[in-house]
């Protein structure tokens, strides 16, 4: 068996700049973030069952469940086992009469089935490395502690970036901006026409 990482579901979050939805995996017990774009239903479905909303009929991945119920089989965990040319592929493991079942899925439809069955969610550790991001450290705030000083490299690179805001700053004609009271600052109220 492949060495997997157990992970949770932490958010899904919709692409500003295309509108698509995104399941953000985190690895239980770490900081490392695992993305994966979904389709917008697969999104919704996983959103209705964390949220625990009640549905009057069964969406799709709620059938499927049911239909593991129905022919005693049970879902033991869900898998995102590999990576390969920008897709990722999803497996769900299931067990009946003393077999275990791997069944090839898309991993937002796994991952919709886990919500509902309450079961780990896994992700080949080959995946996790490939793929995985570890969030940027705060600036602010080193390893070692909060508050301690920035070396001078660290504080020109931090310079640097911040020099573009700098710019866009004084590029403003400050003069021109109407105060809350709707008059120019600086000069005198325009007379009503």
């Amino acid at each position: 068996m492949e060495d997997m990482v157990e992970v949770v579901i932490d958010s899904i979050r919709v692409s500003l700049m295309s509108q698509q939805r995104i399941v953000i995996l985190r690895e239980r017990d770490a900081e490392r973030y695992l993305p994966i774009w979904i389709g917008v239903y697969e999104a919704e479905s996983i959103t209705i069952a964390l949220q625990e909303v009640e549905v009057a009929r069964p969406l799709t991945h709620d059938l499927v469940k049911n239909v593991f119920n129905q022919l005693n089989a049970r879902v033991v965990k869900v898998e995102v086992v590999a990576l390969r040319e920008d897709t990722f592929f999803g497996n769900i493991v299931a067990e009946t009469d003393g077999r275990t079942l791997n069944i090839d899925s898309r991993p937002s439809d796994a991952l919709a089935i886990a919500v509902r069955a309450h079961v780990p969610i896994m992700v080949a550790r080959a995946v996790m490395n490939a793929a995985g991001i570890i969030p940027e450290e705060d600036i602010r705030e080193k390893e070692n502690g909060v508050g301690e000083q920035l070396s001078d490299t660290e504080l020109e690179e931090t310079e640097e970036r911040l020099s573009v805001f700098h710019d866009f700053l004084d590029g403003l004609d400050i003069e021109d901006v109407d105060d809350d009271s709707g008059e120019d600052q600086g000069k005198k109220p325009k007379k009503p026409e």
